[in-house]
């Protein structure tokens, strides 16, 4: 496994929780995708990596937006690939990104039901967010306005 790989599957760990569709996601083949996935994870290493990730990934909310955006914004082609196969073999499903995907049901008489998450209540949400970073800004210039620079000097500022 070269360092690139290894980064990826870091990187899809802390997003997905979960060893085996990292490794499957850093190209890892998926019927060894759960044993490597844990030889990894055993690695203090990689262990570090993830946790320093995950708090740079937390500290500003940017995971939420992510998701947000891939609700929103994100191709459904994998999950009509599958609605559309006769017969989906594990490789397909496993390497399918099925991320806006909020059900699936087996129809009687042999078909599959989609449902899909709601991408005008995930655009409501990031516009939510928007609204609050803009206010957030807005608050942030008029103490610049009034105190000249950020702040700092007076006691008001970053904490």
């Amino acid at each position: 496994m070269n360092t690139v790989s290894i980064k990826d599957f870091i990187l899809s760990f802390v997003r997905r929780g979960n060893a085996k569709d990292a490794a499957i996601d850093a190209g890892i083949e998926p019927s060894r995708a759960g044993m490597d996935g844990l030889r990894l994870m055993s690695r203090p290493s990689v262990r570090k990596q993830i946790e320093k990730e995950r708090e740079e990934l937390y500290a500003n909310g940017s995971d939420i937006r992510a998701g947000l955006e891939r609700l929103a914004y994100g191709r459904v082609n994998d999950a009509a690939a599958l609605v559309f196969t006769e017969e989906p073999d594990a490789e397909m499903i496993a390497r399918a990104d099925l991320f806006n995907v909020s059900e699936l049901k087996k129809v009687k008489g042999g078909g599959v039901e989609v449902k899909f998450f709601d991408r005008q209540k995930a655009l409501e949400k990031l516009a939510e967010i928007d609204a609050g970073e803009m206010g957030d800004r807005k608050v942030k210039n008029l103490v610049e306005m009034i105190y000249g620079g950020d702040g700092a000097e007076d006691g008001v500022g970053d904490e």
